[in-house]
């Protein structure tokens, strides 16, 4: 099977690969073409997932296909964009074609979920290899960043941290645990959510944000940097799931929280007056800490006592 047939037969068939709103020519050409209103910016962010890295391999396609694009339109969520399109450019070792069907249901699953159009791509042979390309549309202005965190705000994240991390051992086949528990921590790493509809909620409301990828911690310590000030996250405050406790013991669920990555949950700052807002509305909104004048990230526990960790999450490249 050639390139072009393999596209043809297994991407752009796809519902997700259809076009919509915001799509003026997708698959097909040698570009595709996006419309973004008036008024209106571009946002675009790039993952790559790489086997063995990223991912176990061999694994689940399907469940591949739901991940790969996930990890990244949780780049949108955290800009406050509103979903548009997304391009793939996938490496393969071989052309398997269960595979490949099987990859393809799981990406058009969440396209579908995330409101996202498939525009193009390429493929390539080699080693097993997934970049995608995201691209949102947010008003001029109000794109969320990690820059503008002010002393005296409150520090939050968008829901339970720790569910992925404690679920490698499971993906890696390294124990096993009943159904009750292992499930949900599987969900989240196999099919994490993207928090799109809240990243927009915070529109106008947040100081700062992001989506943690690779540990609260770590990630906190972007916000920290560029908007030139100091994190204090409360130990105690920092939510965990009751499977994830159950699974690994407190100690060891508070450690996935802190520093295990893939929680693709957002992690941003808000004045205090805009807390009760969100949470009148429903949303997920836990308060970890707050912003500090300074610098860095610290974790203090409930007698205030700094307990900061020497890893904070993962680096690529890292000894």
């Amino acid at each position: 099977m050639g390139e072009f047939e393999l596209i043809r037969n297994f991407f752009a068939a796809a519902p997700c690969a259809q076009g919509g709103e915001g799509v003026v020519l997708g698959i097909g050409d040698d570009c595709a073409l996006l419309s973004v209103p008036s008024g209106e910016q571009l946002a675009i962010s790039t993952d790559t997932l790489v086997a063995g890295v990223h991912f176990a391999d061999p694994c689940d396609p399907f469940l591949l296909g739901q991940r790969s694009l996930a990890v990244a339109a949780s780049d949108l969520a955290a800009m406050g964009a509103t979903p548009l399109a997304f391009t793939l450019a996938l490496t393969l070792p071989t052309v398997e074609a269960d595979w490949l069907q099987a990859y393809a249901r799981g990406l058009n699953h969440m396209a579908q979920r995330c409101d996202l159009r498939l525009i193009g791509g390429d493929t390539t042979r080699g080693p097993l290899c997934l970049t995608l390309t995201v691209f949102g549309r947010v008003p001029a202005g109000l794109a969320l960043t990690r820059n503008g965190a002010q002393p005296g705000d409150l520090l939050c994240v968008g829901g339970e941290l720790g569910n992925a991390a404690g679920a490698l051992p499971l993906v890696l086949g390294q124990c096993s645990a009943e159904p009750a528990i292992a499930e949900p921590l599987l969900a989240h790493y196999w099919s994490p959510q993207p928090q799109l509809a809240l990243g927009q909620a915070l529109r106008g409301k947040a100081t700062a944000a992001l989506d943690i990828s690779d540990g609260l911690l770590a990630d906190c310590g972007h916000i920290a940097a560029v908007s030139r000030v100091g994190l204090r996250i409360e130990n105690h405050r920092v939510p965990t799931s009751a499977a994830l406790q159950t699974f690994l013991g407190a100690a060891q669920a508070q450690q996935a929280a802190l520093s295990g990555g893939d929680d693709y949950v957002l992690a941003f700052t808000l004045p205090a007056a805009e807390l009760p807002t969100l949470q009148a509305e429903g949303w997920p909104v836990h308060v970890i800490g707050r912003v500090v004048e300074g610098q860095g990230v610290g974790l203090v526990d409930e007698q205030g006592r700094d307990i900061t960790p020497a890893i904070r999450g993962y680096q690529h490249f890292r000894a």
